[in-house]
């Protein structure tokens, strides 16, 4: 029996432009790679972009070269972008792929073949904000004590020192370079009710700190071996330096696996899953934004459309009429319609 043909490799596919053009491809690849020293795949990605575009240009107006680019007018790089829509190509992926063309086209104007000014024109695609992925309340909790990691082979002081930190993400709502900023004359030990945190742009806010957030304080400075100064940093490493973010991930990577959570369980959803559940616990969104510290009420709103999915998901399971007759999403749109 015969066995089908392999495709060939990328390299062997014929480069749809003449000669020049593929040398000043080459050349400017390379140059993503050596002086941008840009990872090996978005080098790839971006190469297969304008490969993708200057094929579609052979399709309909022969064999690309560096005059006729330099000639482009706005409605051709927009009817690429409509092919690739229809294509079903997501937002993302058209903005990369523009952002490749426009950096094949800087290539050009800085080797002197002229600029193209179509690409000025153009406005970038736009993409829908990826939706916070929170973390359930159960796991979220577990997640701000020592219990699960009690195996670990850890010093003691080392797992309370995790759970504080974690503690302040969902308990207080911190980034985590928020958390591992405080200094030590700022721990929200029993009896300090807030804490004062330095956020995006240097702007400062007060957070309310819970009594749950300050007993797991306590429990880390009563263990914790060094002495720490009060102007040196209130969260410290094995040596007794500054403790490291990549710590933090490592143990969220640790309990994520315990509890059979996914890839996207890391320290920051710990802090989207503060302002979740906050908000589905009738939290008014404008005191969300101040503790979280957003500039932008757009920003804090999209865990509205967190808290919607969410319910939206629970009447469907819970609703007498769910199943066949269950309201459900209205095909490319977040809304829902009748199903039938």
């Amino acid at each position: 029996m015969l066995q089908p043909t392999p495709p060939p490799p990328p390299d062997a596919v014929a480069f749809p432009g003449d000669a020049a053009l593929q040398a000043a491809f080459l050349a400017w690849q390379d140059g993503l790679a050596r002086e941008r020293r840009m990872a090996a795949n978005t080098v790839e990605a971006y190469g297969r972009d304008v490969r993708q575009f200057l094929g579609h240009r052979l399709a309909r107006h022969g064999t690309p070269d560096i005059p006729s680019l330099i000639a482009l007018k706005p409605r051709d790089v927009r009817a690429f972008m409509a092919a690739r829509r229809a294509a079903e190509v997501g937002g993302r992926s058209l903005m990369r792929a523009l952002a490749g063309i426009r950096s094949f086209a800087r290539h050009l104007e800085r080797e002197s073949h002229g600029t193209v000014a179509a690409l000025g024109a153009v406005r970038s695609p736009k993409v829908e904000r990826r939706l916070p992925r929170p973390i359930p309340i159960s796991a979220a909790k577990a997640m701000t004590g020592t219990e699960l990691r009690a195996g670990e082979d850890r010093e003691p002081w080392v797992l309370a020192r995790d759970a504080a930190v974690l503690a302040l993400l969902y308990g207080s709502g911190l980034r985590i370079s928020e958390a591992l900023g405080l200094s030590r004359r700022d721990a929200p030990v029993p009896g300090i009710d807030s804490v004062t945190v330095t956020g995006k742009g240097a702007k400062m806010r007060m957070v309310p700190v819970l009594p749950a957030v300050s007993q797991a304080m306590a429990a880390y400075l009563a263990a914790c071996p060094y002495a720490l100064a009060p102007e040196g940093p209130l969260f410290v490493g094995a040596k007794g330096g500054p403790l490291s973010p990549r710590i933090i991930q490592y143990a969220v990577a640790s309990l994520r696996g315990a509890l059979g959570l996914p890839p996207s369980a890391t320290p920051h959803a710990l802090r989207h899953s503060f302002a979740t559940h906050l908000l589905g616990r009738q939290g008014e969104l404008r005191a969300i934004q101040e503790l979280l510290g957003h500039a932008s009420l757009s920003t804090t709103q999209l865990y509205t459309k967190v808290d919607a999915t969410r319910l939206m998901d629970a009447f469907d399971a819970a609703h007498p009429r769910a199943g066949a007759n269950a309201t459900r999403r209205a095909p490319g749109s977040g809304e829902r319609s009748p199903a039938g």
